[in-house]
């Protein structure tokens, strides 16, 4: 599923099982009237979760579906409400319009933020659709198999001072605190990660954005994780940013054995 050139909103492909994998934040593209008002580094996207798509490209083997925004999260943020409350208080964090980068330095040059017409118009074009086909495809896997199963797939560089102390470990799982999935699945995914050479933490710095704690349901069988995992498990962090495939074949079984968790679930 390469989607680096498209101008579609966003790609997707459905699939044979109840796993659906939600990837918001792997687009890079850019209207070019938005571009014009972002600072020079704001333009080179830093933020982007680089290459999560090309990590996940096994989802279509084991029947899962998929859905893959091709628009950068400067443009829209697709893991935060449309009503642009924070999900992190009192935490550094960014915004459903990010104003800021992860350095904290600013996406806009000075004066060309954008309006609230111009806000309502990106939730319209590029958010409402994302989820829409979610909302969609989470009801179609609960009725064809009586549970759904979303995985939210996300990446970030290790080390983000603006955002939080220290190292991050390598896989961070998110659950909203326990309420967006059942917790014995929560365990035996979490099981998957700590059994392998990769550090783990569940609901640590990131517990799941909007994604996670929107559709999480597990009353209704709509079971929902997310997966922040380090760029330094698949790619050459710092610039010039690259794909490894050497690390990427390493992490991918990890991840793999983790959705076929999700997939086999309440079997």
């Amino acid at each position: 599923m390469s989607h680096k050139t498209s101008k579609a909103i966003y790609d997707f492909h459905r699939g044979t099982t109840p796993l659906l994998v939600s990837v918001p934040h792997a687009g890079t593209n850019i209207p070019e009237r938005m571009a014009t008002k972002l600072t020079g580094e704001a333009r080179v996207v830093p933020d982007t979760d680089w290459y999560v798509d090309r990590l996940y490209r096994f989802v279509e083997e084991i029947g899962g579906s998929m859905i893959v925004a091709n628009y950068s999260r400067l443009v829209v943020d697709l893991n935060r409400p449309s009503t642009a409350e924070s999900l992190y208080p009192g935490q550094n964090t960014t915004g459903l319009i990010p104003t800021s980068l992860f350095t904290g330095e600013p996406v806009y040059q000075e004066g060309k933020e954008p309006n609230p017409q111009q806000v309502k118009d990106r939730i319209q074009k590029y958010w409402d659709p994302y989820h829409t086909t979610i909302r969609l495809e989470l009801d179609r896997l609960r009725k064809e198999h009586g549970r759904a199963m979303l995985w939210d797939a996300h990446s970030i560089l290790s080390e983000v001072p603006w955002l939080f102390d220290g190292k991050l470990p390598d896989m961070n799982l998110g659950t909203n605190s326990g309420a967006s999935c059942d917790p014995e699945l929560a365990a035996a995914v979490e099981a998957v990660a700590a059994a392998s050479d990769y550090s783990h933490i569940l609901n640590g710095r990131f517990k799941g954005g909007f994604i996670t704690r929107n559709y999480g349901d597990p009353a209704n069988n709509i079971h929902a994780i997310q997966l922040e995992l380090c760029q330094s498990a698949y790619m050459n962090e710092y610039k010039p940013r690259t794909f490894r495939v050497d690390l990427a074949e390493q992490v991918r079984p990890v991840i793999r054995g983790m959705l076929e968790v999700m997939i086999g679930w309440g079997k």
